[in-house]
């Protein structure tokens, strides 16, 4: 067969493509930014709608890049643990009222590009079986069945509770490992902040903390023990997700899965409690401490935030709750002398799943100055839920 130059040429551009995986399979991911506002954020993409690359590739090969070529770090998600994975995850920047274009391509030998940062969470059974979690910004735990045990048996150190611990972070590196690392020889290691880190004077008690959930009747929050059982689902890097289950709660025989999630660069974690019921149930209701009182407090039911800021120590901190306004049913800032009774409510219609973040920034972390800065993030993270940002995958 003659081989002219022309065809020749031809042949090598289409083996380089190939090759390259442009002509094997090659997607468009086309993410739109709806609001006035720029936007970092961690996106998702469903397996389902990435089925032309997965029925001829594996995800160990899929790459993504920007509109410069740039690898993306990406997380695949594989909720049920069968090894197949459900969601595909990247982090984008996208200005305000603006659309990127990212090219999904096949390049299994170059290597997924790592963030110098990271989300993380485990079960910390050398700490009475905490779950702890954390991103680049913040930091949370919530207590388990160990605790619950020695908190009944008077063992002071442990805590009865499933109200939500926040730490309060001034590093964008993981502290939890090293943190309860400095607790098996002093216990009131990370409650003091001699390493520039942050620490953890927060205190949560029998209180709701940042984001806990019950049942309001009668005056008087119904609520759950610690978590009795844990499932991490994913570690990170640019998501974390696991589940907690409890045992029956409430005069109304509530069994509760919680799963909790956390993105790398936001200030909420995302809450998802679903429920079955013996009886009927009046409303769910997510609470943040007030402590003795002494904060402020900010109720927004038309748009969905809620907001407390109080000094703790020499600086200050935002706690906050985020939710959809529609399924709101009111609002309180409940005082009380009994010591973690004082709560702002966020009073919701019952339903099977209840969604909603829970969040915070402390002001030496240097994301947040005054009050009104952190009621700028609730309003934001209000409007980024009403108005998600638009992925559409083609080719």
């Amino acid at each position: 067969m003659l081989i002219t130059k022309t065809s020749f040429i031809g042949l090598i551009c289409a083996i380089g493509c190939i090759s390259s995986g442009f002509l094997s399979a090659q997607q468009y991911a086309k993410v739109t930014n709806p609001l006035d506002f720029s936007r970092t954020e961690v996106v998702t993409i469903q397996a389902t709608q990435l089925q032309s690359f997965l029925s001829k590739h594996s995800e160990k090969e899929l790459r993504i890049k920007d509109s410069s070529g740039k690898l993306l770090p990406i997380q695949w998600i594989d909720y049920d643990g069968d090894g197949i994975s459900e969601e595909l995850l990247f982090q984008v920047h996208i200005d305000a009222k603006k659309t990127n274009t990212y090219v999904i391509i096949t390049d299994g030998n170059s290597k997924i590009p790592e963030s110098n940062v990271s989300t993380y969470s485990r079960l910390v059974p050398e700490r009475v079986d905490d779950y702890a979690w954390e991103n680049d910004k913040i930091a949370f735990r919530v207590y388990g069945p160990k605790g619950q045990q020695e908190a009944l048996q008077g063992i002071k150190s442990s805590t009865l509770s499933s109200g939500v611990d926040i730490w309060l972070k001034r590093t964008d590196q993981p502290v939890i490992n090293k943190w309860y690392k400095g607790y098996l020889t002093d216990p009131m290691y990370y409650h003091k902040d001699t390493r520039g880190e942050g620490y953890d004077p927060y205190h949560v008690g029998n209180s709701r903390g940042t984001g806990g959930i019950g049942i309001w009747a009668d005056n008087k929050l119904q609520v759950s023990q610690n978590f009795v059982h844990s499932r991490t689902i994913a570690e990170g890097p640019l998501r974390t997700v696991f589940e907690l289950t409890y045992h029956p709660w409430s005069e109304y025989g509530v069994k509760e899965t919680k799963r909790i999630s956390l993105d790398l660069g936001s200030n909420f974690s995302k809450f998802e409690s679903t429920f079955e019921s013996e009886k009927p149930v009046p409303n769910y209701t997510i609470g943040i401490t007030l402590h003795k009182n002494e904060g402020q407090t900010q109720l927004n039911d038309q748009q969905g935030y809620y907001l407390h800021w109080e000094k703790i120590d020499d600086a200050f901190v935002g706690e906050g709750i985020v939710v959809d306004p529609k399924i709101v049913e009111k609002s309180i800032a409940f005082t009380s002398h009994v010591p973690d009774e004082s709560n702002l409510y966020v009073i919701t219609r019952p339903r099977k799943t209840l969604t909603y973040y829970a969040g915070f920034a402390w002001q030496k972390s240097g994301q947040v100055q005054t009050q009104k800065d952190w009621e700028k993030i609730l309003q934001k993270q209000a409007r980024r839920i009403d108005k998600p940002l638009q992925v559409k995958v083609g080719e």
